[in-house]
């Protein structure tokens, strides 16, 4: 299996985004109760933390053999201007459980550690249990800073880089 990881257009690319999303809703159904609509799947070119620069983030896609199989989201400067945010990794569930989050991961710190962050910073949902597993293996562990959106409580972790 060919696994290709690069940023991705959001003019070239916009296609390619909804119909992951379609076919891999899961992460906006645990996260709003609902598929993502068209404002989120553009939103994924444009949205991030507080105060960081979307033009100076990644959005990136993880392709095997070809189809789009996961997206993240790398942001510079939040919580701390020298730190790097992921602010969303998602895997289609065709892609899971064969290695290719660790690798989507691996690609996303070398980013971070490539523009000097420090430290590589996320939030997890306290209901996303099987993701919390993931982060905690891969070597983030908790902040102490919590919080809650409409619908869930999360949790910020960190991994140094």
């Amino acid at each position: 299996m060919t696994r290709t990881i690069r940023d991705l257009d959001a003019i070239t690319d916009l296609d390619l985004v909804r119909a992951f999303y379609a076919e891999a809703p899961d992460y906006w159904l645990l996260a709003e109760g609902q598929a993502p609509d068209e404002s989120k799947i553009r939103g994924f070119f444009t949205d991030g933390p507080p105060g960081c620069d979307p033009a100076a983030s990644h959005r990136l896609g993880l392709f095997l053999d070809g189809r789009l199989s996961g997206l993240a989201e790398l942001s510079f400067g939040f919580p701390e201007p020298g730190d790097a945010y992921l602010g969303l990794m998602i895997l289609g569930p065709w892609a899971q459980g064969a290695g290719h989050g660790r690798a989507f991961l691996a690609h996303a710190e070398g980013l971070a550690r490539a523009r000097g962050a420090a430290a590589l910073y996320l939030a997890v949902f306290e209901a996303n249990s099987g993701g919390r597993a993931f982060w905690e293996r891969e070597g983030f562990a908790a902040t102490g800073v919590s919080g809650r959106n409409e619908h869930h409580v999360l949790h910020r972790l960190v991994k140094h880089l």
